[in-house]
């Protein structure tokens, strides 16, 4: 008798399986930015300077030039869940190396393991989830996986607050680090054992195979994709690099507790958590994508100086609010342009590429800041040390609008994609 067809999962089981995949997720996040919050006392209890800082930060991205573009491979491999809890895996040790010891070498190490595995246990979560969601329900499950993912970050941010006791000693915030990060071995355990069951017991998805990055492909994309991977890479080396060192910044130039600096870099992330899809939605209205671009960037170039240059904690909401405007505009813009550049079949080698080459700026600009502020000895009692890491951001701000308006004037030429347009493409 032939076996009869298995019904697909009910939507509160898919919709629980995404809880989970996305706890693992929420792990991830969080440990990458548990750095920010105790780079004063890094500097204070262990010696360390901003360009150790940097470095322990930044060597996050540097196996991540080359890991972005193979996990998708791993992943169709070894499958979803056993990506996942691997790279889980790789995550939680990382996050327990780093808490070992307060020698710069062995934290940093365990910062490069912890980034051997963070991206690519995002790109086996992506492929999980489109194996469980098609058509409307997939965007509207990526959304809500992102939105769980930066709740992650925006935790670690406000750690300060809700975790205050913990901010005595360097060692205590890695080492509640390292219980979220078991978070990400959890969540993997957890959707493997819901994906077995549903495997004997509905009929699931498959997720389409990972794109892999062909070399040949990367002299073919246009100029138009160029200046979007250039405007990438200077836009977020303006972002996460100072998010980097924010807290230090507040304290010795403004007078802020650890709490309210909490609080303000907190709020760039809760902006994009929200704004940004909001946006996304105004952008598909309004087309006009480059210039959009460029509007993001402009608003970048003055809110560094703004914060150089003023000294009381009222001043910063301004810039903050601004740069909060520019975090939610830019990737709502950028991430999709590029579906209208590059043709369906070579997304994922241009989205690799783009994520690699914005790896390399995210690992340079984290050590280049930290040598900045330490040549010019950047200090609570030397405020204008801050100066020149600040003008280097301004100056991103401006690369990128430069970007932004080149990419315009070709979109407005015979060589345009529509970015302009409403409906581009």
């Amino acid at each position: 008798m032939p076996e009869p067809s298995r019904r697909l999962p009910p939507p509160a089981y898919r919709w629980l399986v995404l809880v989970f995949v996305s706890v693992a997720m929420f792990g991830n996040y969080y440990v990458y930015d548990c750095i920010e919050p105790i780079t004063d006392l890094l500097s204070k209890q262990l010696g360390f300077s901003d360009s150790n800082i940097g470095l322990l930060q930044g060597i996050y991205s540097f196996p991540n030039m080359i890991m972005v573009l193979i996990g998708g491979y791993l992943v169709d491999r070894l499958g979803a869940r056993k990506a996942i809890f691997l790279f889980g895996t790789i995550c939680l040790t990382g996050a327990i190396v780093t808490v070992l010891s307060g020698h710069l070498p062995l934290m940093a190490t365990g910062r490069l393991i912890f980034g051997i595995g963070a991206e690519s246990l995002i790109v086996a979560v992506t492929t999980a989830i489109a194996k469980w969601f098609r058509g409307k329900e997939l965007s509207f499950a990526f959304g809500i996986n992102l939105m769980i993912a930066r709740a992650g970050t925006l935790m670690a941010q406000m750690s300060p607050t809700w975790a205050r006791f913990a901010y005595t000693s360097w060692r205590t915030p890695l080492l509640i680090s390292v219980g979220f990060a078991t978070c990400c071995v959890t969540g993997a355990l957890i959707y493997w054992g819901m994906e077995a069951y549903a495997e004997k017991n509905y009929e699931l998805g498959h997720a389409g195979p990972t794109d892999k990055v062909v070399f040949g492909d990367l002299f073919k994309f246009g100029v138009s994709f160029w200046y979007i991977v250039a405007l990438c890479v200077v836009f977020y080396s303006a972002i996460f690099p100072f998010e980097t060192f924010a807290y230090k910044f507040f304290l010795h130039t403004h007078g802020t507790s650890l709490e309210i600096g909490g609080m303000l870099v907190g709020s760039l992330t809760f902006c994009t958590m929200f704004g940004t899809p909001l946006l996304g939605i105004l952008v598909d209205k309004i087309g006009k994508r480059a210039l959009l671009m460029m509007i993001g960037s402009v608003l970048l170039v003055p809110v560094y100086l703004m914060m150089a240059y003023t000294h009381t904690q009222a001043s910063l909401y301004a810039p903050m609010a601004l740069m909060g405007i520019a975090f939610s505009l830019i990737p709502a813009v950028i991430w999709p342009s590029v579906a209208y550049i590059v043709p369906q079949s070579k997304l994922g080698t241009a989205y690799g590429l783009m994520t690699a080459v914005q790896n390399i700026g995210l690992f340079g600009f984290n050590i280049v800041i930290g040598a900045a502020n330490d040549f010019s000895h950047a200090s609570a009692a030397n405020p204008a040390g801050y100066h020149l890491g600040m003008w280097i951001f301004s100056i991103l701000g401006l690369l990128g609008m430069l970007f932004a308006f080149l990419l315009r004037q070709r979109e407005l030429g015979p060589h345009g994609h529509g970015l302009e347009t409403i409906t581009a493409g």
